[in-house]
């Protein structure tokens, strides 16, 4: 039989269909009785957050190409226009799915639970005279009604606003026909007003509700016909054209000031709203191919989560845990000592992230240390990561930060702290032109007698306190000498003017780390013809590069069993007769964010690990630098084996991925109970512990 054409377009799943399957996934952890009430209602928010991203960049993407007649057929043989139809009729079943979520689920079982969230046929008399004083007090002032007629053109939307079409009747004090208006909310409103009381239970109320009820306080002596909600989403993704800029930061700060109010892509309206006021909000946004959604409730579900931390009800919340801390670094003085004699293995969230932390500060303070060297992709407003190297700047200590100002949706935050590190002292690059810095890396040079030592710390997650809270990532400290002259090569090369560096333990993109994952699959092949033990498991956030995928497809007829743990986005079909009958691929959606990156090689029993900070995409292989590290402990190595044995056995929260692109949720049956995250939880959360 004829070897199958494995680029053939029909084994390729389509990366943004993909996403929406990801994210409908995501909701269904709100429809998810067996998630306490007030974590569903996060993940319905979560859900919609994605959402507006995913048309902010991805959708905005394809109609920018669209419009300039280019683009090539993405992997799966669709064009341009096919894939924005098909985006279109699976965001609509989604955008259903979620407001039938949040009205037939989690607001009757909110109200059942004493939190009520109240529109206005819901209000008592004294609840409606205290919501009518608070929009005259709180509401009113800062609203600024805008009335529609040549003099006073449509205003400018933000993104992501929540705004109001009013249309009225009768005259103004100029004798001039009143038709409509635009009514904006300023972002400095709260949207969810609680009524006073103990906490939230005497009920919240949507500031939209507010407005909607009180706007013909607005407009003395017109009548109010009707009050409409609607929001825009725009193209937020920013352009830079590094190579005819002098100041990144400069530019990047002014690109800022554009991004609310880019193309529009999408117009969400109430259900409630006019047939003709919504044709009359399309024009004014001028853009034929402009997505539009009917809602069945305020246009921003995502502002939902204002709730979470209004009503405190632990009983309807996760419970709290303490992460646990290696025994090794329990009250150690000196973390430098700790690392010498073995390297150290974190796991977040289920261990703490502190002593990532204290591994700066401690090198601020000490008098042995020469130079501190780090990355920072995100790490969020106050930081103690950045006051420690601000700390060690003040001190005297050669202070070098590669910060990545194009971190999506955190150039702001970058900016600011870059700005600080610069004041500081510290010398502060923003990477090579064309590429973004996302590898993880943190480099401690310490004097100890009459040689030079480096302390490194290596990870798949960013150096962010509070996603190390929420995210599972692995972090290694570690004084091995290669691994400690990869990272001062690297430094090197990202600060200064170097050729590619030769690397002794780490591998690099743009560089290496593709050809790393090909010929590492090739070997793996090869171990399968030879009859000996050949097999992979690769976890990550995302695949879709098509080399990859291919040489995943050749490596499964050849017979490797391959286990993929991809938890959002996956162009590969498994289980494709000929194809891809080796390969499983399962997605885990829990309490936290699926973040590692490792890669397993059982390279015919001996086996090889590595961590990283890529997914198997084009742009972390070839437009980013990355790093991954091998992980060399035995201890470590099995460790880690053993905790992607737990995601292949989980059956509480997997799915897995079916041929035709759907995916299908792993059901326990009569087995017992298997979840990784809670398995994880009560073997190194709440207190110290002995894996180092």
């Amino acid at each position: 039989m004829d070897a199958p054409d494995l680029k053939a377009p029909q084994h390729y799943i389509n990366r943004e269909l993909s996403f929406l399957e990801f994210n409908q996934r995501v909701l269904d952890q709100a429809l998810d009785t067996r998630v306490p009430l007030l974590e569903r209602l996060k993940f319905l928010c979560i859900s919609c957050s994605n959402l507006d991203e995913f048309f902010e960049i991805r959708v905005s993407g394809l109609k920018q190409l669209q419009e300039l007649g280019g683009g090539q057929l993405a992997a799966d043989g669709m064009s341009i226009p096919q894939q924005l139809t098909a985006i279109h009729e699976r965001a609509t079943r989604l955008v259903d799915d979620q407001y039938r979520c949040l009205n037939e689920q989690l607001l009757p079982a909110l109200a059942a639970e004493g939190v009520p969230l109240l529109s206005p046929g819901d209000w008592s008399p004294a609840a409606r005279e205290w919501l009518e004083g608070y929009f005259e007090r709180e509401v009113e002032p800062v609203l600024s009604p805008l009335g529609l007629d040549p003099a006073r053109p449509f205003p400018r939307i933000q993104n992501k606003s929540l705004n109001f079409i009013v249309r009225l009747e009768g005259k103004d004090a100029f004798d001039r026909d009143s038709e409509l208006a635009i009514v904006q909310a300023p972002r400095s409103l709260p949207r969810v007003v609680p009524l006073p009381g103990a906490g939230a239970s005497r009920g919240c109320v949507l500031l939209s509700a507010i407005v909607q009820a009180f706007v013909d306080k607005l407009f003395s002596g017109i009548k109010v016909i009707g009050c409409y909600q609607f929001r825009i989403t725009r193209n937020s993704d920013l352009f830079v054209d590094e190579e005819e800029i002098d100041d990144l930061r400069r530019a990047l700060e002014g690109e800022l000031q554009h991004r609310r109010y880019g193309v529009a892509v999408r117009l969400e309206t109430s259900n409630d709203c006019p047939e003709d006021l919504v044709k009359f909000l399309q024009a004014q946004f001028a853009s034929a191919s402009l997505d539009l959604y009917s809602v069945a409730g305020p246009v921003n579900l995502n502002r939902l989560s204002a709730l979470y931390d209004l009503v405190q009800r632990p009983d309807l919340k996760y419970p709290i845990f303490t992460p646990g801390i290696p025994r090794r670094l329990v009250g150690a003085p000196d973390m430098f000592g700790v690392i010498r004699h073995k390297d150290v293995l974190l796991e977040t969230p289920y261990q703490s992230f502190t002593p990532v932390i204290d591994f700066l500060r401690q090198a601020a303070a000490d008098p042995q240390v020469l130079a501190i060297k780090m990355t920072l992709y995100r790490a969020g407003h106050g930081s103690p990561l950045v006051d420690a190297l601000v700390a060690a700047a003040n001190a005297g200590k050669d202070v070098t930060v590669i910060v990545e100002l194009r971190a999506r949706f955190d150039e702001e935050a970058n900016i600011e702290l870059s700005n600080r590190l610069q004041e500081a002292g510290a010398h502060v690059m923003y990477g090579v032109v064309g590429y973004k810095t996302h590898a993880k890396l943190a480099l401690v040079v310490r004097r100890e007698g009459n040689a030079i030592r480096r302390y490194c710390h290596l990870g798949t997650g960013n150096y962010h306190p509070r996603t190390a809270r929420q995210y599972t990532d692995y972090g290694l400290f570690t004084c091995e000498d290669e691994i400690g002259q990869d990272v001062h090569e690297l430094f090197l090369q990202l600060t200064s003017l170097t050729q590619t560096p030769k690397l002794k333990r780490l591998i690099q993109s743009p560089f290496s780390m593709h050809e790393m994952v090909l010929s590492k699959l090739a070997r793996e092949i090869e171990h399968a013809h030879a009859g000996r033990p050949a097999r992979v498991i690769a976890k990550m956030n995302a695949l879709v590069e098509a080399q990859a995928i291919e040489a995943l497809y050749r490596a499964s007829r050849a017979g490797v069993k391959v286990d993929l743990i991809v938890r959002g986005v996956c162009a590969l079909r498994p289980g494709i007769p000929g194809v891809s009958e080796n390969i499983h691929v399962r997605s885990i959606v829990g309490r936290f964010l699926e973040h590692s990156r490792v890669f397993y090689f059982e390279n015919g029993g001996e086996p090889e690990l590595y961590c990283a900070s890529a997914d198997w995409m084009e742009r972390n292989f070839f437009r980013r630098v990355e790093v991954a590290f091998p992980v060399r402990t035995p201890r470590h190595r099995e460790r880690i084996l053993r905790d992607l044995d737990l995601c292949l056995s989980d059956n509480c929260q997997s799915w897995k991925l079916l041929p035709d692109g759907a995916y299908e949720r792993i059901q326990r049956g009569a087995a017992p109970a298997v979840n990784v995250q809670d398995e994880l939880l009560a073997t190194y959360a709440a207190g110290p512990t002995a894996p180092v």
